[in-house]
């Protein structure tokens, strides 16, 4: 099965590829999903030249377009075959005679957000074209097995990360909450706050509970997807590719998780150690999703993000010897005890001194400066630098 991962932008992509995945998808500015991530623009499609290889290549033009965003799409047909996308994702219909134009030869791959539930769909957006369905987040893998069968289509499936509260890309929480859009890609995640329901004016302090009712849940985080534990159930319905989401996500969060599924998909001897390490980049409670029925899903995630290490940042190169580039994410101290994190596993350093942009050694670096740092080992490029995060919550793994 293909393993397909997500890229917000060039660093992200880079990650994604470095760390196993077989295809990444991008969005390009304002006609993606997931609009608070960087997105594509301007000259990076040259980034991508450079480190594409034989690597594949997905554009996801998957939010809803009114009629502006078709004439600004027109616009930006020849900027867009800058790409070389080696499919293109699409929900919105409308947009598709004018791909066909202008991209002929290019696969069309129906997005998660057209809510593809059965076969009978499936065999209508054949039709129309488009050679896979990435299926509805709501369907089984018993649907996704006869939607194989039935429509002949290849299939495309989440196995990690974020769930939508409603269908994706039709709530209007957000919108209602934070003025900002879910179907035009800039979620707010009204769902993952933190509420406080009917408190009693009188008895301050005391709230009305919030209580389970029929097929439904008035609590309304979800559980994160993890299916790293049933690829072989996967591979047993079809599947063609497996998906992961979080194109909002660090760099961190990428290189783990396709790093996992890499190892799940290859069988190798280091998936225990991967597995394990999918509870250390921040996440909610797992579970299934709907794959195996609705019970898991239906049950709210009663804790808020688990964060079990921080992100310090990333080697980017190497500037001498025993002396490396740092990309800095989070506060960096001397004193910190850190981990690299890489391709081949997990180093635990004894010694290791950073310095500013002049090289000298210091005390604390921040975020948005030039670093390196000086350790007496190897660091292959794309490292992962990270260090506990003694504030977090630390549940055992659970898929």
């Amino acid at each position: 099965m293909e393993l397909v991962a997500p890229a917000g932008n060039p660093e992200k992509l880079a990650f994604a590829w470095n760390y196993g995945a077989d295809a990444a998808y991008i969005g390009i500015k304002n006609f993606s999903l997931r609009s608070q991530a960087d997105n594509f623009y301007e000259h990076e499609y040259l980034e991508i030249v450079k480190i594409k290889k034989n690597k594949k290549l997905y554009g996801a033009f998957n939010i809803f377009f009114h009629d502006h965003d078709i004439r600004r799409l027109e616009e930006e047909i020849e900027y867009i075959s800058r790409y070389a996308f080696d499919a293109l994702i699409v929900s919105d219909l409308g947009i598709v005679p004018l791909l066909r134009r202008n991209f002929p030869q290019t696969p069309l791959h129906l997005s998660t957000q057209a809510n593809c539930l059965n076969a009978e769909s499936a065999k209508y957006y054949r039709d129309l074209g488009f050679s896979r369905i990435i299926a509805a987040r709501e369907a089984s893998l018993g649907e996704i097995e006869q939607i194989k069968k039935k429509a002949g289509l290849e299939t495309e499936i989440f196995v990690h990360g974020a769930m939508c509260l409603a269908y994706s890309g039709r709530c209007f929480l957000s919108a209602y909450m934070a003025d900002r859009s879910a179907n035009s890609g800039n979620c707010s995640h009204s769902c993952r706050w933190q509420y406080r329901v009917l408190e009693e004016s009188e008895r301050p302090g005391e709230y009305f509970p919030v209580e389970e009712n029929g097929n439904f849940t008035t609590v309304m985080s979800s559980h994160d997807l993890c299916m790293i534990d049933y690829i072989k159930e996967i591979e047993n319905a079809g599947v063609d590719a497996v998906k992961i989401e979080g194109r909002m996500k660090s760099a961190y969060y990428t290189a783990v998780t396709v790093r996992a599924y890499r190892a799940a998909l290859d069988r190798s001897a280091d998936f225990p150690f991967w597995k394990l390490e999918l509870d250390n980049v921040s996440h909610r409670p797992f579970s299934t999703g709907f794959y195996f029925g609705r019970e898991q899903i239906q049950k709210p995630a009663e804790q808020s993000y688990i964060q079990n290490y921080v992100f310090i940042g990333t080697v980017t190169g190497q500037a001498e010897k025993n002396l490396y580039n740092v990309k800095l994410k989070n506060r960096f101290a001397s004193g910190d005890t850190v981990e690299f994190l890489f391709f081949g596993g997990l180093m635990q350093p004894a010694d290791f001194e950073i310095l500013d942009e002049n090289k000298n050694p210091a005390d604390v670096l921040h975020p948005g400066k030039i670093c390196f740092i000086r350790i007496n080992a190897p660091l292959p490029e794309n490292t992962i630098i990270r260090k506990k995060n003694n504030n977090s919550q630390n549940p055992a793994f659970n898929s």
